[in-house]
């Protein structure tokens, strides 16, 4: 308990990457919060996984097939509960907060990475449905989805950006928002209530890179990147044409480390949260990871720490012949692959 504390007073937020029926009924999820969990992120195969091993979740399916219902109607019907119930359970911090913490992520079908408009339809239906200000609807980061980013923020959407892999994609992203705020203050709208994160995936660089690379850069390329992005975030968002929209209401996109369990049995359990705590950030962890963190991780401000270092590692891939945005296209669409597959896993068994 006392560690999740010390890691807010450093400025960060720790988000649950896992939702459930049983977790949310249990109570399981409010005690989290109480420990100071402050956000909850779903995907896919979260809610796969759920719908295959959670017991509450059969009256409902049956019912729900004996009503003539689809598949993707039964998921939807099943999740956007869920989702409103870990809102309502995370809204006594969202509303402490002044409206800076306690969301929960839902996402758009994977099917419909490459179509803006198709995006953009799904996020607002799905956000009208939930009916929670603490919802974020979470889109992918490909170019279409930077489109449907940009038109979720004029119309007042809270966005997770997920499946980011680079620096440059990372800065499309903020520029995208930042259309987007500009957009909705020409037609008149507020933005101070707005809020967007970019998630960054850390472990799958490492997992993708560390048998091609010497043994000294082996499980030090993804927080050498994460620590490169932060360092663009903040030259970013101090910039002159921000700081003009923050006088307005704006808000900074806070990045978010994803995909910080670690796959490599080698590496500590928290390296992947002990090395990237930092102001305005927010690291999403499986159960086990924040079991781990909570029972022998560190609370020290690490982000910026030995950023020079950082950025030698990764001159020295790119020396070795690492070609980080071609690896991050690649790593982006297996993510939307596997997101896919987890996806039509999940339905299989609605139909």
């Amino acid at each position: 308990m006392a560690i999740l504390s010390e890691v807010k007073k450093l400025g960060q937020q720790i988000w649950l990457d896992n939702l459930s029926r049983s977790l949310v009924k249990s109570g399981e999820l409010a005690k989290m919060l109480e420990q100071g969990v402050y956000g909850v992120t779903s995907n896919p195969a979260i809610f796969q996984k759920a719908f295959s091993g959670d017991d509450l979740y059969a009256p409902e399916i049956d019912a729900l097939k004996k009503q003539g219902k689809s598949a993707k109607e039964i998921y939807e019907t099943l999740a956007i509960a869920d989702v409103q119930a870990a809102c309502d359970v995370c809204r006594p911090e969202f509303d402490q907060s002044g409206g800076k913490t306690g969301f929960v992520s839902l996402e758009v079908s994977p099917e419909l990475s490459r179509d803006a408009a198709g995006t953009i339809a799904e996020a607002k239906r799905l956000h009208a449905a939930i009916n929670r200000p603490n919802v974020m609807i979470k889109v992918p980061a490909t170019n279409e989805g930077l489109v449907a980013l940009t038109e979720l923020i004029i119309s007042g959407i809270n966005v997770n950006l997920t499946l980011l892999f680079s620096r440059a994609q990372t800065l499309k992203a903020y520029t995208a928002y930042t259309t987007g705020l500009h957009k909705r203050l020409e037609a008149g709208g507020d933005i101070n209530h707005i809020h967007v994160v970019a998630s960054f995936f850390i472990s799958r660089i490492d997992n993708a890179l560390d048998t091609t690379l010497p043994e000294h850069l082996q499980g030090k390329i993804a927080i050498a990147l994460a620590k490169a992005a932060y360092h663009d975030w903040q030259e970013y968002f101090s910039t002159p044409e921000f700081k003009e929209l923050a006088a307005k209401g704006a808000n900074k996109i806070s990045l978010l480390w994803a995909s910080t369990g670690v796959k490599n049995p080698d590496y500590s359990n928290t390296l992947y949260v002990d090395s990237l705590i930092g102001e305005d950030t927010v690291n999403t962890v499986p159960d086990a990871t924040l079991k781990a963190f909570m029972e022998h991780g560190t609370a020290a401000s690490t982000l910026t720490q030995n950023t020079e270092q950082a950025l030698a590692q990764i001159a020295e891939a790119e020396k070795l012949g690492v070609a980080f945005e071609t690896l991050a296209t690649r790593l982006q669409n297996d993510g939307l692959t596997q997101f896919e597959e987890a996806f039509a896993k999940l339905l299989a068994p609605l139909i």
